[in-house]
C-alpha cells in the first residue's frame, strides 16, 4: 500500500484518504477513473481494500498512532502524518459508520427458516431425470415493507449462493 499512495502528490492523497473515509462511512467511494493515470484496476483495488481496512481497524481497536501505522513504513513522513490527521479528523464519523452497519446487519438477520426440497415432476422428461430443485422464500423487509421472495434453483446454482454467503459473513465478521 505504501508504494501505491506515495504515488500521489501529498495533497492528492490527503483527499484520497477523505474519500475513503467517505466510502466507509456509506458516502460514495472514490473512483477509478479518477485515478486512471495512476493506477491500474488491480493496484486501485488493493489501495481501496488497504485504506478502507486501516482506517475502519484502527477505529475498531481503538489504536495508538504508532499502532496503526506500524506498517506503513515510507521516508516521507508527510505521507504518514496524512493518514493520522484524516484519521483523528474523521474518527468519530467512522466510529458512528461501523455501529450503524453493526446494528443494521443485527437487524436484518433472519432468524426463521423454512427449508422445502422439491423433485420437479411437471413432465415425463423432467421427472425422469431426477433434478432436485431447492425452492428458498424469504421475506425482504424495504422500507419498512415486507416483501415475500421466492427463489428456485438448481445444485449449482445453490453451491454459487452458499459461496456467495459464506463470502458475505467473512465481510460481516470483520466487520465486528
Amino acid at each position: 500500500m505504501v508504494a501505491l499512495l506515495t504515488r500521489l502528490p501529498l495533497a492528492e492523497c490527503l483527499q484520497l484518504c477523505h474519500r475513503m473515509v467517505d466510502w466507509v462511512c456509506g458516502q460514495e467511494p472514490p473512483r477509478l477513473v479518477d485515478y486512471s493515470s495512476t493506477y491500474n484496476l488491480d493496484e486501485w483495488l488493493e489501495l481501496q481494500n488497504s485504506l478502507s481496512s486501516l482506517f475502519q481497524q484502527a477505529v475498531r481497536n481503538n489504536s495508538s498512532d504508532e499502532e496503526m501505522l506500524a506498517g506503513f513504513t515510507c521516508e516521507e513522513s508527510s505521507y504518514r502524518e496524512a493518514l493520522l490527521s484524516v484519521l483523528r479528523a474523521r474518527q468519530e464519523e467512522i466510529h458512528r459508520a461501523l455501529v450503524e452497519k453493526t446494528n443494521a446487519i443485527s437487524s436484518s438477520t433472519l432468524q426463521d427458516f423454512d427449508w422445502q426440497l422439491k423433485l420437479a415432476l411437471s413432465s415425463d422428461k423432467i421427472s425422469s431425470l431426477h433434478t432436485p430443485l431447492l425452492s428458498l422464500s424469504l421475506d425482504l423487509r424495504e422500507n419498512g415493507a415486507l416483501h415475500p421472495v421466492t427463489v428456485e434453483m438448481n445444485r449449482e446454482e445453490l453451491h454459487t449462493l452458499i459461496s456467495s454467503l459464506e463470502a458475505a459473513n467473512k465481510v460481516v465478521l470483520q466487520l465486528k
